[in-house]
């Protein structure tokens, strides 16, 4: 499977993309990674460091004629969202990412494909093993955890580089130029529940949400497609009062990044109200997936008899619990009233976990407006604050502020029209960008974010165009080529 991806063109770029994606690489367990980049520099005999947190910089003086340029950072990060289907048999842990060319595009089986940001790390290694491409004095930046946290950018010393301008290339856009992003935080809350032996003559289900797109919770956020979290509350909240359904256990979604696909819990029902609980379900069923048919064609909702499980929620704290995760707002908070089409401020329900007494959620919230992320963070805590949960912020990383007068947009819209005929997109986006946080450690370095296209990133629906990585390619090197002095 692998094999045929080095066949693609162009080749020298799929080459690296295939051997990183034989490394496994989740955010906050990088040891590997770090170890093969750093590794692949000194083999080429490039001036290589890494960082106390774990990020690599290699040094690559410039081609010939071209020394006088100004230093240009080349950034990508090194970890990737681990994320598969239910059915799917794999280990992130022990074993490379199978990838699958299918026309146009490369995903993997069943898994995250980790072209986000491996596409840009492949590029960057392609550049610094060459011999024969025009490029200015480099510095290649692969930093760790941008996905849980962006703690590489945040640790980044303030005399760690000393390049003038700063290529990100983690934007999933072919037309895209992205010249700003949104800040974040994570809300996580804490709760400690009642439990107790379930009543006689009760029926166990699981109650399962499978299929939905899920996709990044920022980029994907406005498409309205279908958090796991809240249908599998909205099926339990329902349901739960009108049949004596008991709560055993909840578990929804997987990152705190990533739109849940999936959600599961164990409940009981008694088996006088079984036929009615089930005629209702398959009802509200239907309702949801009338309204989701254009957008989650695939979504599946079931309940499947289950072993008895050993305890249940009190029904005080079922009731608090199903109320405040019914109530917590998610999805698109606000628009921005002064970029047309950007979402300004969201919150994603990603993670939700009742097991053994102990109730969990993690949520992440976003807006290039810090005062509109600590007041979506704020209704966040509010909902969980009142019914007694802890809630605590971490996580929190800056916005990455537009600067329409940057000299290297200048360079690349003038490059992208002799290019593709055409003129490139120019915009901030709702996703997290490390460029944010690299601009607080190194004021008024020039920064610009691109890359080639790439879909249902965070999901394994994730797939990456070919064309477009050769478009791509094509215009990263003619950049590199036309710095000026």
């Amino acid at each position: 499977m692998n094999e045929a991806i080095r066949q693609l063109e162009p080749s020298r770029l799929w080459k690296h993309f295939a051997d990183l994606n034989a490394v496994p690489r989740p955010s906050k367990n990088e040891a590997r990674v770090i170890a093969f980049v750093k590794n692949f520099g000194k083999q080429l005999g490039l001036d290589t460091s890494v960082d106390k947190i774990g990020n690599v910089r290699i040094r690559k003086p410039a081609s010939p004629g071209r020394e006088d340029r100004p230093v240009v950072v080349l950034q990508s990060h090194l970890d990737m969202v681990h994320q598969k289907n239910a059915d799917t048999d794999f280990d992130f842990e022990t074993e490379g990412i199978r990838c699958v060319v299918e026309g146009d595009w490369v995903r993997a089986e069943g898994t995250t494909l980790g072209a986000d940001n491996g596409i840009g790390v492949a590029a960057i290694m392609a550049i610094l093993e060459s011999d024969d491409l025009a490029h200015p004095p480099l510095e290649a930046l692969f930093t760790i955890d941008e996905e849980t946290g962006m703690t590489g950018a945040k640790g980044l010393k303030d005399d760690f580089l000393k390049g003038k301008i700063l290529l990100n290339l983690d934007t999933e856009e072919d037309n895209e130029l992205t010249i700003g992003c949104a800040g974040g935080i994570d809300t996580n809350t804490h709760l400690e529940y009642r439990q107790e032996a379930f009543p006689a003559e009760m029926k166990g289900f699981r109650i399962s949400v499978k299929g939905l797109r899920g996709g990044h919770s920022g980029m994907d956020i406005h498409k309205g497609r279908g958090n796991a979290n809240k249908l599998l509350t909205r099926l339990l909240y329902h349901t739960g009062s009108r049949f004596g359904l008991r709560i055993a256990e909840i578990d929804g979604g997987s990152l705190r990044n990533a739109i849940p696909r999936e959600a599961f819990a164990v409940v009981t029902v008694p088996k006088t109200r079984e036929a009615a609980f089930l005629k209702d379900f398959q009802e509200r069923v239907e309702q949801i997936k009338q309204e989701y048919r254009r957008i989650e064609p695939n979504i599946h909702l079931q309940a499947g008899a289950a072993a008895l499980p050993e305890k249940i929620m009190h029904p005080e704290d079922q009731q608090k619990i199903l109320a405040a995760l019914y109530a917590t707002p998610n999805g698109v908070f606000r628009m921005s009233p002064d970029i047309e089409d950007l979402v300004e401020t969201s919150t994603n329900l990603a993670r939700v976990i009742a097991k053994d007494g102990v109730f969990t959620t993690q949520s992440l919230q976003r807006s290039s407006v810090e005062s509109g992320k600590r007041d979506v963070a704020n209704a966040v805590r509010a909902t969980f604050e009142i019914i007694g949960a802890e809630v605590s912020n971490d996580g929190d990383y800056p916005g990455w502020a537009p600067d329409p007068d940057s000299a290297i947009l200048r360079v690349m819209q003038g490059l992208y029209e002799e290019l593709f005929e055409g003129k490139p997109h120019v915009a901030a986006c709702h996703a997290g960008l490390e460029c944010g946080i690299i601009g607080d450690h190194y004021p008024g370095m020039d920064m610009i974010s691109f890359g080639p296209t790439i879909q249902h990133a965070h999901s394994p629906d994730e797939r990456v165009s070919i064309s477009s990585v050769q478009k791509f390619w094509q215009y990263l090197l003619t950049t590199l080529e036309r710095i000026p002095h």
